[in-house]
């Protein structure tokens, strides 16, 4: 169990993961080993190209030559490296003009020797008089062991990959477009690689286990972030951290390494398919509490493939949530939580409920003993089709090899896209940016063994962010959620939040959205439309003062 779970976690980086991993049966990130990954963005039509120029963009210029500048030459990991160049984007109708920054930033140690080399890319707008008044925002996604590529490329940076509109992918060779949906309208963005990810590296390279944990990991990125601001002379900006899958992960407990060690109060955090107690995740002996928090995603799953009976079919997606929300959280959970004592009648009754809500057989609920996980749900929903179902975006469905297999062969919604995204990123650093290298660009890597800290419990990192709201009362969180994530369930999402155990009166610092589609919810156009204009909404609010507020 543990074993499989520790190589099901790379998938919760939405990061994204390779299908060998979904051989385990065990379907959630646990106490002891989580990770993710994340895919990318829909599709819009690809703005006209002049020749040789990208429409709205000047082109970085060659290191030595007019309109990029480089500072550092690559001679080795032990010498940081830049590269800027001047861009232009147009973001809700507005021409913006900003300066790309591809470069590294070494970490170094009490006797000044470099620890780690980090790499980033960084979008500012030029000709901001008082950077006092414009927001930079910090930028990752998960795994652990996931580059920032899926958050930049898919959903927040000037740049986007070019999908189907609904997300699904499309044959190589593989594009980016113009994103009219940037959030650098509103706010600079840092993409940042942790360590082992990206181009970032340990130095020397052995030494990579010191940042593969929980804490070293966030001690690392908050060192990242205190250099990049004191540096880029931003001390004075309202600050925001964005992570997704265990990026969310990773940003709880950088509430904590900021504030607490550095000193460093944020405006707002930013957590995008959350993950922050691994109890709500882990399909373990004897804990019971994600089959409820599952099943209301399943029954979304079940009503997006027409699975389920015609008067719950024709009710809108957020009514048969709410509806299946209602029963995990009361007749379903009082079922399991009576176990064996459970009469036969109730039983039944509760058999037929959970089957009517998720497209399921009876007999194949009650062989399951009520508890049915993500594995075996995402194979048998359209078992007779001879289809699986994705993890990380259940919409999404493929072939499978072995049609008696009662898991996860593999992920079509990571399938769809990985390719995409890796390929459009080592071709956009190169080009547009102009950063050279001959590093593999790691897009998801193992990590392992990570360093949980759990003393043999579960992690929940939740308990730091609520101690972050606690000491900083301005403190804003914007939390996003899709209803087809079977990754980071919107349910368990919602419980986590209901049991922050902070003052009431805290409550009204966090805003949580949910979306229709997946972990990902950005590659769907609809989603990344209306992403755009809640975060940005969610800046300018976290940016307010409370007088003006």
């Amino acid at each position: 169990m543990r074993k499989s779970f520790r190589l099901a976690a790379l998938l919760l980086a939405f990061g994204l993961l390779s299908s060998n991993l979904f051989a385990a049966d065990t379907e959630a990130p646990s106490r002891k080993q989580p990770r993710e990954k994340e895919p990318a963005p829909a599709a819009d039509k690809e703005p006209a190209k002049e020749a040789g120029k990208e429409p709205g963009k000047e082109p970085a210029k060659e290191p030595g030559k007019e309109g990029a500048k480089e500072s550092g030459k690559e001679k080795g990991k032990d010498e940081e490296k830049l590269i800027e160049s001047k861009h232009t984007a147009t973001i809700g109708g507005k021409e913006i003009n900003y300066k790309a920054t591809a470069g590294t930033i070494l970490l170094r140690d009490d006797e000044d020797k470099p620890t780690a080399s980090i790499f980033y890319i960084a979008y500012t707008r030029e000709n901001v008089k008082d950077v006092s008044t414009r927001p930079v925002t910090f930028s990752f996604n998960g795994g652990p062991g996931s580059a920032s590529v899926w958050m930049h490329l898919g959903m927040l940076g000037p740049r986007r990959v070019r999908l189907a509109e609904d997300g699904s992918g499309l044959p190589p060779p593989y594009k980016l477009v113009d994103n009219d949906y940037s959030v650098l309208d509103e706010t600079d963005l840092v993409f940042i690689d942790p360590v082992s990810t990206g181009f970032s590296r340990a130095i020397p390279a052995k030494e990579a286990k010191k940042f593969h944990g929980l804490r070293e990991d966030a001690a690392s990125v908050a060192d990242f972030i205190r250099l990049y601001v004191t540096r880029n002379k931003r001390w004075s900006s309202p600050k925001f951290v964005i992570g997704e899958s265990y990026g969310t992960t990773r940003a709880a407990a950088l509430s904590g390494e900021l504030s607490q060690r550095l000193k460093m109060n944020v405006n707002g955090i930013m957590l995008v398919s959350t993950v922050l107690n691994f109890q709500t995740l882990d399909f373990s002996a004897g804990n019971d509490l994600p089959y409820v928090l599952y099943l209301p995603s399943y029954t979304s799953t079940a009503w997006y493939h027409k699975k389920l009976p015609p008067d719950l079919q024709k009710r809108s997606l957020p009514e048969i949530f709410d509806l299946a929300q209602t029963f995990a959280a009361g007749d379903y959970n009082a079922a399991l939580f009576s176990g064996s004592s459970l009469p036969p009648e109730q039983r039944r009754k509760v058999v037929e409920q959970y089957a009517r809500l998720t497209g399921l057989t009876t007999n194949y609920v009650d062989r399951a003993n009520l508890r049915v996980p993500l594995g075996r749900f995402a194979s048998e929903l359209l078992g007779d089709e001879n289809r699986v179902l994705g993890r990380y975006d259940s919409r999404y469905k493929c072939y499978v090899r072995d049609r008696l297999a009662n898991r996860m062969e593999q992920d079509p919604s990571y399938e769809a896209v990985a390719s995409a995204f890796a390929s459009t990123f080592n071709n956009y650093v190169r080009t547009e940016l102009k950063y050279e290298t001959d590093l593999t660009y790691e897009v998801l890597t193992s990590v392992g063994p990570w360093n949980w800290d759990s003393n043999n419990g579960y992690v929940d990192v939740g308990q730091t962010l609520a101690d972050a709201l606690t000491r900083n009362p301005f403190l804003r969180v914007h939390v996003s959620s899709g209803y087809y994530d079977l990754a980071t369930p919107l349910f368990a999402t919602r419980y986590t939040f209901e049991h922050l155990n902070v003052d009431p009166a805290l409550l009204k610092n966090i805003t949580l959205d949910s979306y229709t589609a997946g972990h990902m919810m950005y590659l769907n156009l609809a989603d990344l439309k209306k992403s755009k204009l809640d975060l940005a909404k969610f800046v300018t609010s976290a940016c307010t003062t409370d007088e003006a507020r």
